[in-house]
């Protein structure tokens, strides 16, 4: 049962902030009635775990620090060629002319041919199976005439979906100065890749590709040892290190893992299986409220109504620690005077949810439906009424 109060509230902190209480490096704390271990030790650079529904962050370390992303850069390639065919610039069917450059770039190779002709859907195959630098050369250039201006509109991207310690030199992943980003983005990235494209994210699941007669196999290990494991990408420089992003549903929680900079490709599969099965044996995901769902009403002045439907923009879930959903609470608070005219989504307060008097997640409180000013008789009588309030 969620409790709900409408009242005002005082600031608490973020789940993200809140579990770092919870993960202090003891086999088990109890921190406010609640019992849980810390999270395990995950020998890498950085690492970040989160959920994908909430957004929030179950457990990470250096997730902000900047580092070399190898073949995790190509997360971001595949988003941007995805936006291209979701706006109808590209289609899967269209065909691609292979360069020499793109030929001949080095790493790990899908196996295309100079001037042979490629679909983009077997390209971006090439890419996300096999990891293919000369696909995604290739598709770069046919996007945006060649891979530097294709690594700006990756740029653009990053900074649309707040990746604030990201930024992309070239589409593959290979060395490079000032190619970076961190684990914390990589996981902001790998939620609007599933959110924004579902029916081409089932790709990243596959675990072969066949092109030119060549049968490669999928590098992520998970896929073969986790059934609940869907994606995403792994990568590889000798600068990076072996890296893995993945992704797991089990039981309608999706939770979304990267680990960066580990030293083999057992090690990244293993300690992201570590950080999965950790976050789905002690959390648990709700769906609380749905999108423009009605929470409360508000007492308008001066409007043709004088009562404002308030919900939020977003459905909104909540991570919490396993058997505590009933501790839940849902405090509200409102404006106390509000005028009309009033437009749809305009802010009118806030709903915070807390458990046991910590805040883990606050959204803003927003009109459903617009109100227009009422008649002049309106307005003065309530102009009268707000005198004596």
């Amino acid at each position: 049962m969620l409790f709900i109060k409408n009242r005002v509230f005082s600031s608490g902190k973020s789940l993200a902030l809140y579990l770092l209480v919870l993960f202090l490096p003891t086999p088990l704390l109890a921190a406010n009635n609640l019992i849980i271990p810390a999270s395990p030790t995950i020998a890498a650079r950085g690492y970040f775990l989160m959920d994908y529904d909430s957004g929030q962050i179950i457990t990470e370390k250096n997730a902000d620090d900047r580092l070399a992303p190898a073949s995790l850069t190509k997360i971001m390639s595949t988003y941007v060629i995805f936006h291209e065919l979701q706006a109808g610039q590209l289609a899967l069917d269209e065909t691609v002319v292979i360069s020499k450059k793109a030929w001949k770039t080095p790493g790990s190779k899908m196996f295309v041919e100079v001037n042979k002709r490629v679909s983009v859907e077997d390209l971006l195959k090439g890419i996300i199976i096999q990891s293919g630098n000369d696909a995604t050369v290739a598709l770069a250039e046919h996007v945006a005439g060649d891979d530097e201006t294709f690594a700006r509109l990756m740029n653009q991207h990053a900074q649309r979906l707040g990746m604030v310690n990201s930024n992309f030199h070239n589409s593959t992943g290979l060395p490079a100065k000032n190619h970076y980003t961190t684990a914390h983005d990589l996981a902001l990235l790998s939620q609007a890749l599933i959110r924004e494209f579902p029916d081409y994210y089932q790709w990243f699941k596959e675990k072969q590709f066949t092109f030119n007669n060549i049968k490669q196999s999928n590098r992520n290990k998970l896929l073969w040892r986790d059934d609940s494991v869907d994606g995403i990408k792994t990568g590889y420089t000798e600068k990076a290190g072996y890296c893995l992003v993945a992704s797991a549903k089990r039981n309608n929680m999706r939770l979304i893992s990267v680990v960066m900079g580990t030293q083999s490709p057992n090690a990244r599969a293993r300690e992201n299986q570590n950080l999965l099965n950790y976050g789905f044996r002690f959390f648990e995901t709700h769906k609380l409220y749905d999108a423009q769902q009605k929470l409360t009403e508000a007492k308008v002045w001066k409007g043709e109504r004088n009562t404002l439907p308030l919900g939020i923009t977003d459905a909104l879930y909540v991570t919490v620690p396993r058997r505590h959903y009933d501790e839940l609470k849902a405090v509200m608070s409102v404006d106390s005077r509000i005028i009309a005219p009033v437009n749809a989504g305009q802010r009118f307060g806030s709903i915070a949810i807390t458990l046991q008097g910590e805040t883990i997640v606050k959204k803003p409180l927003i009109a459903l439906n617009p109100i227009a000013m009422g008649s002049i008789f309106q307005k003065l009588y309530d102009t009268v009424l707000l005198k004596t309030q």
